[in-house]
């Protein structure tokens, strides 16, 4: 029973949670096995963390997207928990998981390459031995694309009310400032990487662009082959009810309308700001954000 209310529970999480879920989770394992079975405490995490020169990255290429669910820490893997729990609601509301994923996982790839090509390219960095972990690329990434989508949206910091993009160039200034001063160079690399993703994710969604369609559709490729693999069995009968087309008319009439209504909530906020919207404007964002 214990198994069947996880798994319940698990369901019923946003994407965002079910990403912090998956983080939580990875970090406590880990840490337990090494621990446990007496190894060095780098002995998992070594086989996924990101290599900051490119012979190491083709050894393990996997770990230009493994990397983003290690962290250094506690400390570390809260702030970034944190930052993905509350930028992602508001991104939730806006757009659909598949999107929340396209911005994440594509700034934890171009963060990664950041860090690489910082590592490779300027002298500074020549005589430095390190490796990437931690979320905080795929944060930034979502962080920055809803303060360069809704700029204007104002939010709760402490005491005061602050728009977004005020905190999205507070954020990239910092990183700038820090880069050679606070010992965590490559970590500041990645996350100007991930911010540099969700400016031009955001900036071409404007346009009608979306640049992770193509991100999603290769991933869409690999999982449909397994499905296929998984449905090689002996050819029997099977009998459907098919929609008429007068019912698929009236189904694809509907998303197109529903589109429509998405599309002009979201102009609104991109104008007045998410506080423009009625009650019923937001919780019908809300329900096709959950969809």
């Amino acid at each position: 029973m214990a198994g069947v209310n996880i798994k319940y529970h698990y369901a019923r999480l946003s994407v965002a949670e079910k990403l912090i879920a998956i983080n939580v989770v990875v970090y406590i394992v880990s840490a337990l096995i090494p621990f446990l079975l007496g190894f060095s405490k780098n002995s998992i995490v070594k086989w996924f963390e990101l290599p900051n020169d490119f012979f190491g990255f083709l050894v393990q290429p996997w770990s230009i997207l493994t990397y983003s669910f290690f962290h250094g820490g506690l400390g570390h893997l809260f702030w970034n928990m944190l930052l993905i729990f509350f930028v992602g609601r508001i991104f939730l509301n806006l757009f659909d998981g598949r999107r929340f994923l396209n911005v994440y996982f594509l700034g934890v790839i171009l963060g990664g390459l950041f860090f690489m090509l910082g590592y490779n390219i300027f002298p500074a960095f020549f005589n430095v031995n390190a490796s990437l972990i931690g979320a905080s690329a795929g944060a930034s990434a979502i962080l920055i694309f809803i303060c360069t989508y809704i700029p204007n949206q104002e939010v709760r910091v402490i005491f005061f009310n602050v728009k977004l993009w005020y905190i999205g160039v507070f954020v990239v200034l910092m990183d700038l400032i820090q880069l050679p001063t606070s010992g965590n160079a490559g970590g500041h690399l990645a996350h100007l990487g991930g911010a540099l993703l969700g400016y031009l994710y955001a900036s071409q969604l404007f346009k009608g662009n979306d640049i992770g369609a193509g991100f999603s559709n290769f991933f869409d490729s690999i999982a449909n082959m397994f499905k296929r693999a998984e449905k090689k069995a002996p050819l029997k009968t099977v009998y459907k009810n098919q929609s008429t087309p007068s019912n698929r008319s009236t189904i694809d009439y509907d998303a197109q309308s529903k589109q429509k209504k998405i599309d002009a909530i979201l102009d609104k906020i991109s104008k007045s700001g998410y506080e423009s919207l009625s009650k019923a404007e937001k919780d019908f964002l809300f329900k096709a954000g959950k969809e």
